[in-house]
């Protein structure tokens, strides 16, 4: 009878224990990054840092250009970014999320350096890998307004919920319309970095120069999988059957967590490479510095732009 009880306090107590508490009550932006290139291109810039650790993560709150905010890291790929994302809305009072990163280039208009504000993000790579016959791919199933497929993989889109809408299909997830705008009114004119010390430890004591001025623009579709894409067919594929702009390993995983909890937010990527489309090889490891400083360079001067 004692065990008995136990075990009954114990499932009782166990609710208890998961539930979330908050750490902090003051409403805030979001601004999030993936890894540390992209956390520390603004993490010098947050006044009056208090720094919160949640399953060995780190949450600084603080203020930026004036507003208030938490500064986070994702972490790099998928799974991590919408158990982050989900983590960090648990856990303090978010009025917005505002992402700052670096992506790789799909559409051959861009050059490294650049910052993308896309209006929408769609994971490529929420397929149906299809079985071959005698009469071509035979997909299990055909699903209406999707992309085209790549060879076997045949976009099927996300299905998502929230308060206002249930069990929606998405191939690309919208980002907030009000953020959109205000960033089409504050960021095409943001003169960018053209020059910094490479991110490549080969090249250290040297400065690396774009041949011409990156650009910031706002539009077109960004796209997200768990994978790291450095493959010139398979860009070219994403740009004519997505409309793809920028690739990365995050983004649509935080828009469709954003989406399903009702949280406005928007998504600035600088490229730090081609995505299969450089030259001779893949150059993020040259230009993540780069890039990163760059898209933090914008973010900064959006978050300064937010109302109060």
């Amino acid at each position: 009878m004692i065990r008995q009880f136990a075990y009954a306090f114990a499932a009782l107590a166990l609710p208890c224990v998961a539930q979330a508490q908050k750490l902090d009550d003051a409403p805030r932006t979001v601004v999030m990054t993936a890894f540390k290139p992209e956390w520390d291109a603004l993490e010098g810039a947050i006044t009056g840092p208090k720094s919160h650790t949640i399953n060995g993560l780190t949450f600084l709150t603080g203020t930026l250009e004036g507003k208030p905010v938490i500064l986070m890291q994702s972490g790099v790929s998928v799974v991590n970014a919408a158990m982050n994302t989900q983590l960090v809305l648990d856990r303090f009072t978010v009025k917005r999320i505002v992402f700052s990163g670096i992506a790789g280039g799909v559409d051959p208009s861009l050059s490294i350096g650049d910052v993308v504000v896309p209006e929408d993000w769609g994971q490529y790579l929420e397929a149906s890998f299809a079985r071959k016959t005698a009469q071509g791919w035979q997909p299990p199933e055909h699903i209406a307004g999707a992309p085209a497929n790549w060879n076997f993989i045949f976009p099927r889109g996300t299905t998502v919920s929230n308060a206002a809408e249930a069990n929606k299909r998405f191939f690309a997830i919208p980002m907030d319309a009000g953020l959109l705008a205000l960033a089409r009114k504050v960021v095409p004119t943001i003169k960018l970095e053209r020059c910094v010390a490479p991110s490549d430890k080969a090249r250290a004591g040297s400065e690396l120069c774009l041949p011409r001025e990156p650009k910031v623009q706002v539009g077109g579709t960004g796209v997200t999988a768990g994978i790291y894409a450095d493959n010139a067919e398979f860009r070219e594929y994403l740009f004519g059957a997505w409309k793809a702009r920028v690739l990365d390993m995050e983004s649509a995983a935080v828009a469709q967590v954003a989406w399903a909890n009702t949280v406005p937010t928007i998504i600035f990527r600088s490229l730090s490479d081609l995505a299969g489309g450089d030259a001779d090889k893949n150059m993020e490891y040259t230009f993540e510095h780069l890039a990163s400083a760059n898209s933090a360079h914008v973010v900064r001067a959006y978050v300064a732009a937010l109302p109060d």
